[in-house]
């Protein structure tokens, strides 16, 4: 039996569950629609509903995020956040738009493509709303170094993000990457793009005026990527690899065309809307449109520029097809931004028009194949408050082993290499070098340091860029994990000198259909929303991906609870940028802070003894903001001559990559125990000065937490109980990555 109108199959329980709606959230499909859908109309409603659509388990705890301030300009729902970074060239007022996303599933199944247009993707929730992007970052997890599927992975992940981010001529100016094994089934790839508009030439999404037409731009649709959000929905199974043909293919230099020819529009004030085809394509992109704008849709699927042959209206409308944009147009604009679109060799094409009925309604071969209405596919999508553990019973679950007796160093030195050539701080040189990290003149700060620097173009000034997360803090305590990823992202922006703004997100979990993984989630966000508060840093975007989970073969089950965080601050002055490097043979050597040598959940205990026991160090946010203050006004005044926090693997590792950076050695008044060789401290920073006399002036009277620990010189790292040569560092640090790659590291 077949349906008249789209001659398919009829809608029977088999198709229902084949789209992820469940019995219950079927039944809501019949009582919006007060009849049976057809297959277009429930491919629309599975797409909606899905969780990568519209965070039906997160979203009642998303809503307790801080997400305004003075420096907000648009917070979350558009495409990306806005905020003020103040002056400009010419007098002009400077916006950052800024966002974070994932492309987990897509990047696992075909780690080329999977994080190619991932990079894609968040590039264009960027330019959609007038911002010319300046930077990429990006946040990577992992499996095992020794797990068979992770040199082809990581060497897949890196050549697409690198292919699409350079071709596309935006760089990629930093990240951060780790490994665990409960990343081996279901690896992280999340892309954050930083881009910067005039704060009066911001475009948003919500269409408006009746009969106004609804354009469509870019490439033409195929059928790669269908049923993208929905695989994106759920964990994996035993038939991954059966799902590569929905994983999107991206085309780099279509997408930079899609930017210049945009932005060429968007300099007329022929736009009245614009949304980027992004999860669930053509069908989000309308849906999202006209939901904003408390309007109607009508589209033709006949004028849908498609480059493969009888397509019918449900694949296109769920083709996750790459470089595409959905725009409302000012009437009689339409021969103008036709123009500009041919001149950059893209199609274009009216294929709509907006209307009074708050219906969407889909018309091909002269049938109409769709008609739903709209408020229940967006504002009235299922919300559900999943069940939680509380934390002590999430505590119990975990059983996190107490430290009990704490194992001492026999040998610190050796420890200190050991740390070096570990997976979690091994130099990253392989994977950066891999990217363009200079295209645009404009980047002062590489990949390596704290924070990423680039330059406002035309300016003095500088937005500081950065992306945290420590996962398995996360794991033993989500609720101090939730706050130190906020914290150690303030920590990075103050220690180049940069005032922290704001926060986007991409919030990394497994099923949330688990009480314990809810209660990660819950946590998480209540230590993430406290810190934004305490420290300032409201979140203005983002993205929830969860079912990072897997059966198949080889695979772990759930990943760590990884809510990743991305920041961006400013630099009043660049030419007072802080950087790690040891600069002077003689300088001095502060440590401001207080260390108190934790070493619970440490990567010493995890990689020295293979135990992961122990509470998580505490942040305390109050000591955070005194910390960071004094940090940055130390930079601002010239009283420093280098700066790094301490973060993972402790103090001798955060020395020791100073030293790595300036090609110079230190010596320690201290003697060490291991607690404070590797503990790893919150709130707690290295300086280089040579004006110690300035350094005693500014933070004697307001923060009392420093003192004196060496001196810079000579060519290793050297104190009473530790002495190896920058060169035996060297060697241990930059091992890591060609030893796993090998001399054939192009797998992808």
């Amino acid at each position: 039996m077949t349906d008249p109108v789209t001659d398919t199959p009829a809608i029977t329980p088999q198709i229902v569950a084949e789209h992820g709606l469940s019995e219950a959230e079927y039944a809501r499909v019949l009582k919006a629609l007060g009849r049976q859908p057809n297959i277009v109309e429930l491919g629309i409603f599975s797409v909606m509903w899905s969780e990568h659509c519209s965070y039906k388990s997160s979203r009642l705890h998303l809503k307790k995020l801080p997400t305004t301030g003075p420096q907000v300009i648009c917070g979350p729902g558009e495409n990306a956040g806005v905020v003020d970074i103040g002056a400009g060239p010419n007098g002009t007022k400077l916006a950052a738009i800024f966002k974070m996303e994932s492309h987990n599933h897509p990047s696992y199944i075909e780690p080329y493509q999977g994080a190619a247009t991932g990079v894609g993707g968040i590039l264009r929730d960027v330019f959609t709303m007038g911002a010319r992007p300046v930077a990429n970052m990006n946040a990577l997890r992992f499996g095992s170094p020794d797990h068979p599927k992770t040199r082809h992975l990581v060497a897949g992940v890196v050549h697409g993000i690198g292919g699409y981010g350079n071709c596309v001529g935006v760089p990629t100016v930093g990240g951060e990457v780790n490994f665990h094994p409960a990343y081996d089934g279901n690896i992280l790839v999340n892309a954050m793009t930083v881009g910067i508009a005039d704060q009066d030439k911001i475009f948003y999404s919500a269409a408006s005026g009746i009969g106004n037409s609804i354009v469509y731009v870019g490439s033409k649709t195929g059928r790669d990527g269908i049923h993208g959000a929905t695989m994106a929905s759920a964990d994996f199974a035993e038939d991954a690899e059966a799902k590569r043909p929905t994983v999107q293919v991206g085309d780099p230099f279509t997408e930079k065309l899609l930017i210049e020819a945009c932005l060429e529009l968007m300099a007329t004030d022929a736009i009245v809307a614009i949304q980027d085809m992004g999860a669930a394509g053509l069908t989000s992109s309308s849906v999202e449109m006209a939901s904003a704008g408390g309007v109607g849709i009508r589209l033709d699927m006949d004028a849908v520029p498609q480059r493969e042959t009888h397509m019918t209206a449900y694949e296109m409308m769920l083709s996750e097809s790459q470089e595409r944009m959905l725009m409302v147009l000012k009437p009689g604009r339409e021969a103008e931004a036709e123009a500009i679109f041919t001149k950059w060799e893209l199609d274009f094409a009216v294929i709509g028009e907006v209307t009074d009925t708050g219906r969407m309604v889909l018309e091909h071969h002269g049938e109409v194949v769709c008609d739903i209405p709209l408020a229940p596919l967006a504002d009235d999508a299922p919300l559900y408050d999943r069940p939680s553990m509380s934390e002590a019973e999430y505590k119990a679950w975990a059983n996190i082993k107490p430290l009990g007796d704490i194992p001492q160093s026999t040998d610190i030195g050796a420890d200190l290499l050991k740390l070096m050539a570990s997976p979690d701080i091994a130099s990253r040189r392989w994977i950066w070098e891999q990217y363009d990290t200079q295209v645009g003149a404009d980047t002062l700060q590489r990949p390596g340091g704290d924070a990423a620097v680039v330059r406002i173009h035309g300016t003095t000034r500088a937005l500081a860029i950065t992306t945290d997360c420590t996962p398995r803090y996360c794991y033993a305590d989500p609720y101090e994990g939730g706050k130190q990823a906020i914290a150690e992202a303030y920590r990075n922006l103050s220690a180049v000198g940069a005032m922290p703004l704001a926060t986007t997100n991409c919030l990394n979990f497994a099923n949330p259909e688990r009480p314990e993984i809810m209660a990660q989630l819950t946590g998480c966000l209540k230590g993430m929303s406290e810190a934004c508060i305490a420290l300032d840093m409201p979140i203005v975007s983002g993205n929830v991906s969860l079912y990072n989970e897997s059966k198949a073969t080889g695979g772990g089950s759930a990943i760590l609870p990884t809510p990743a965080i991305g920041a961006i601050g400013v630099l009043e002055d660049i030419d007072k940028m802080a950087t790690i490097a040891f600069k002077n043979e003689g300088d001095s050597i502060f440590v401001i802070g207080e260390r108190k040598g934790h070493l619970g959940q440490s990567l010493w205990l995890r990689e020295c003894h293979d135990r992961e026991d122990g509470p998580v160090p505490p942040t305390s946010l109050s000591d955070e903001k005194e910390a960071g203050d004094v940090v940055r006004a130390l930079i601002e005044r010239g009283r420093v001559t280098s700066v790094h926090d301490i973060s993972d693997g402790g103090f001798l590792i955060a020395l020791a990559e100073m030293a790595l950076a300036g090609n110079i050695g230190c010596e320690l008044d201290e003697v060490l125990s291991t607690a404070s060789a590797f503990g790893e401290d919150q709130g707690v920073y290295i300086v280089t000065t040579d004006d110690i006399e300035g350094l005693h002036h500014d933070c004697g009277w307001s923060f009392p937490s420093y003192r004196r620990i060496g001196i810079v010189g000579g060519n290793a790292l050297k104190g009473q109980d530790v002495n190896v040569s920058l060169d035996d560092l060297r060697k241990a640090h930059e091992g890591f990555f060609p030893s796993l790659m090998g001399s054939d590291a192009a797998l992808a």
